[in-house]
């Protein structure tokens, strides 16, 4: 077999940097990503805006996903023994940015939510929402990753996901 020049060479793609943590960040502006925000009940409740949510197992139903240990969420997160985790529909950037803002009043007059199987704080209106029982906390970092198995859920609300893109909220293009 024989291959064609033009095969052999490798085109160019750039100049490789040093690992750093604005390397990390810039190259997932360039990761879309769903927005999820999760909720937990302490003494009040919290909640914060995630990308990192993923889907671990199905059997049992694990998710996973990671919070700052500066979070004001942390809290309250690290002694939790269920969280709440709701996908965000493309309605809600508002939603999404004000449980994305450090000193947001989150749970305020414009969020709406009720309490949720277990006391966890459940929003209305997202697409879908798990309700988990928190089963490991992994030290990563300044960061730590959350390891849940969902107990309860509701997979019917209505309209298209909301995305993280390029620092921004998005909404899927047809």
């Amino acid at each position: 077999m024989t291959v064609s020049p033009e095969l052999r060479t490798v085109p160019t793609i750039g100049a490789p940097r040093q690992a750093s943590p604005d390397l990390l960040r810039s190259v997932f502006r360039r990761h879309a990503a769903g927005v999820a925000v999760v909720t937990a009940h302490g003494e009040r409740p919290v909640g914060f805006t995630a990308t990192s949510l993923n889907s671990v197992a199905a059997e049992p139903p694990l998710i996973s996903f990671g919070v700052g240990t500066t979070s004001s969420s942390w809290p309250v997160v690290s002694e939790a023994g269920f969280i709440g985790v709701h996908i965000l529909g493309e309605h809600q950037q508002d939603l999404a940015a004000t449980f994305a803002r450090s000193g947001a009043d989150r749970f305020g007059e414009g969020t709406r939510w009720r309490v949720g199987p277990e006391g966890v704080p459940v929003l209305d209106d997202v697409l879908a929402w798990l309700v988990c029982r928190v089963v490991a906390r992994v030290p990563a970092g300044d960061h730590r990753i959350v390891i849940a198995e969902a107990v309860a859920g509701d997979p019917d609300g209505a309209g298209r996901p909301l995305l993280y893109h390029h620092g921004r909220f998005n909404a899927l293009r047809d």
